[in-house]
């Protein structure tokens, strides 16, 4: 199976490819390609090591509200059994933080993690801009809302966002207007992909550095990145983790066929210690596929 020349191609800069977080104009293309936008190019800040896409030009204002991510028509009973992993793992994860506290999920998607939160929380309301969603969230009777700005005045005791911070294209402004929605106590949780993933950092899989890039996501963190966007937010970092989302099954697809899939066609090799085992691994040089930082208002 191919695998990536990991050497990264030095590129012309203009004034809108220089970090977003340390302001360095010394950047260099990563190998790869975004899948859905041959005019990107996917760049990384020698500095700081911040992933990003040389142009935001084509995600508008609003893009999310008329179903910028979502091009034809959605399917919600498919895609709320896609999400009810991910959905029941962050609920446990979360679920002493939620019991009895005022809950906000801002992009909420589906509200999957709210419908859970609900059961145990004082109260919970959601953030989600897609109009379609809509009916959806009257029918299940979750308070979801599209903007924040709509929301009466009233602060939180946890705020979360599950893979919404690589969405937004000034990310440091969002955080501290959703710090200034926290209780004296109260915390943010941030999920976001590793831009570290092993697939490419350490196995460099040509195919998966073809599919993964997305033009809507605008940057790709890690956990030094993660954090430096968090204190240049003005917040505090409680703590950062690494969370393996997909097992070694996956990964030895991707590095044997070169697709995705990986964990429903080598599901025999699935278990779940070993599942833990390799997270373990992974996390230890930074290289899971998804990052967790919980942090607070300075």
């Amino acid at each position: 199976m191919a695998v990536l020349n990991f050497v990264k191609r030095e590129v012309d800069i203009n004034v809108d490819n220089k970090c977003y977080l340390c302001k360095n104009s010394d950047v260099v293309e990563r190998p790869g390609k975004v899948r859905d936008n041959s005019d990107l190019k996917v760049l990384e800040c020698r500095s700081c090591g911040l992933v990003f896409l040389s142009s935001f030009d084509h995600i508008g204002k609003d893009f999310y509200k008329l179903s910028g991510m979502h091009s034809e028509e959605i399917d919600l009973d498919a895609w709320l059994i896609e999400t009810d992993s991910d959905d029941e793992r962050r609920f446990n994860f979360l679920r002493n933080n939620v019991e009895n506290k005022s809950v906000m999920d801002f992009g909420c998607g589906n509200a999957g993690f709210l419908m859970r939160s609900r059961k145990i929380a004082r109260s919970v309301v959601g953030i989600e801009p897609e109009l379609r969603f809509s009916d959806h969230f009257k029918k299940e009777g979750v308070n979801v809302v599209s903007d924040m700005d709509k929301l009466d005045a009233g602060n939180f005791d946890i705020i979360t966002m599950f893979h919404v911070v690589e969405h937004l294209q000034d990310p440091i402004e969002v955080l501290q207007k959703i710090g200034k929605r926290l209780n004296k106590d109260g915390q943010l949780i941030i999920e976001t992909p590793n831009s570290n993933d092993a697939l490419l950092s350490v196995y460099k899989s040509s195919a998966f550095s073809s599919f993964t890039y997305w033009s809507c996501h605008l940057f790709l963190y890690n956990q030094e990145t993660l954090s430096a966007l968090v204190r240049k937010a003005g917040m505090k970092l409680n703590y950062i983790k690494q969370v393996q989302r997909y097992p070694l099954s996956n990964h030895l697809y991707w590095l044997a066929k070169g697709k995705p899939g990986g964990h429903k066609s080598y599901s025999f090799i699935n278990s779940e210690r070993l599942s833990k085992e390799y997270e373990a691994q992974l996390a230890s040089i930074g290289a899971c596929d998804t990052v967790i930082v919980s942090c607070s208002n300075d």
